[in-house]
């Protein structure tokens, strides 16, 4: 088997069991969060349901990346990935935003809410313990397999976790003080949160699709592996942009002008062997080779090893 088919089918099985976990959750703590007279358990299961649907966009997504590329798509489907993640985050947007109009009608209505019943903390328990194992299981594989989907998702877990917690915090202060206008409160602060952390994961995976770079030091890995390479000089002109897990990295370098073409060609190989060995995650490199001097002051892309701090 090879890297792809592996990563591909974790990242299938790390859907299916979101899937269940959330499915299972969230339905949990609707059924009880309604029995138990509790609007923040609800707005826990509601969020947990948004959950099921964000794994199932990444379910149908690992299949999707699963297919080679093609004349529409020479690059493969990988982007698809990030492309999921936003819509992910959209999910997760609006079911904050439907969740905060509703607890902002409640408390303008000035309805008195019944006091919650007990077994809505012990589902909240219940629900904080098997999101935190589905949260480290996520990020750890999303790690592992550098994909921006399982990570979105494993953060969308470990946000869960504060959510619940803070349900069950406000759950305990409501019996503690015998005001349950604090429940619908503790709803209210939950749906806002959701809609932060939606906000978040957009800003992330815009930056991804506008082929952006999180992690800038990628740009120095690359000017040292040019360094290694006797007679290149002056990177300059980088580009590096995620598909996925991989990096497309281009750039121009100087190779002295009375070297014959074979020369220059060599030298180009031996940068781009250089790059691969610094970032493991390159899926293709394109080096431009120049003669010594040859530099067009309007070039306006890219990034120059002066560039570099």
């Amino acid at each position: 088997m090879d890297h792809l088919t592996f990563r591909q089918r974790q990242i299938r099985r790390a859907s299916y069991i979101s899937v269940g976990v959330n499915l299972f959750l969230s339905v949990l703590k609707v059924v009880v969060g309604f029995l138990a007279g509790s609007l923040a358990v609800v707005a826990d299961g509601v969020d947990s349901f948004t959950d099921v649907l964000a794994s199932l966009i990444t379910l149908f997504t690992a299949h999707i990346i699963t297919k080679p590329p093609n004349k529409r798509h020479p690059y493969g489907y990988d982007k698809a990935d990030t492309v999921a993640s936003k819509l992910v985050a959209f999910v997760i947007f609006f079911a904050g935003a439907q969740l905060a109009i509703t607890t902002i009608s409640r408390l303008i209505s000035g309805e008195q809410p019944g006091m919650p019943s007990l077994v809505a903390m012990a589902v909240v328990v219940v629900s904080i313990f098997g999101k935190q194992l589905l949260s480290q299981y996520l990020l750890h594989l999303g790690r592992r397999l550098d994909s921006p989907m399982l990570r979105a998702n494993g953060r969308n877990m470990q946000n869960d976790v504060i959510i619940s917690a803070s349900v069950l915090l406000g759950l305990v202060l409501t019996h503690v003080f015998h005001y349950p206008l604090l429940d619908v409160i503790t709803a209210l602060v939950v749906s806002l949160w959701i809609i932060f952390v939606a906000i978040r994961i957009i800003i992330a995976s815009s930056r991804e699709l506008m082929d952006g770079v999180e992690d800038q030091s990628i740009y120095a890995s690359i000017v040292d592996a040019v360094g290694k390479v006797n007679g290149a000089g002056n990177p300059h002109r980088i580009r590096a942009r995620k598909m996925a897990h991989y990096y497309m990295i281009a750039l121009d370098i100087e190779v002295d002008g009375n070297k014959s073409l074979f020369e220059g060609h060599r030298i180009g190989h031996e940068v781009e062997d250089q790059i691969r060995k610094a970032i493991p995650s390159t899926y293709d490199v394109v080096v431009h080779v120049e003669p010594v001097g040859d530099l067009n002051p309007d070039e306006a892309f890219g990034v120059s090893h002066r560039d570099i701090d």
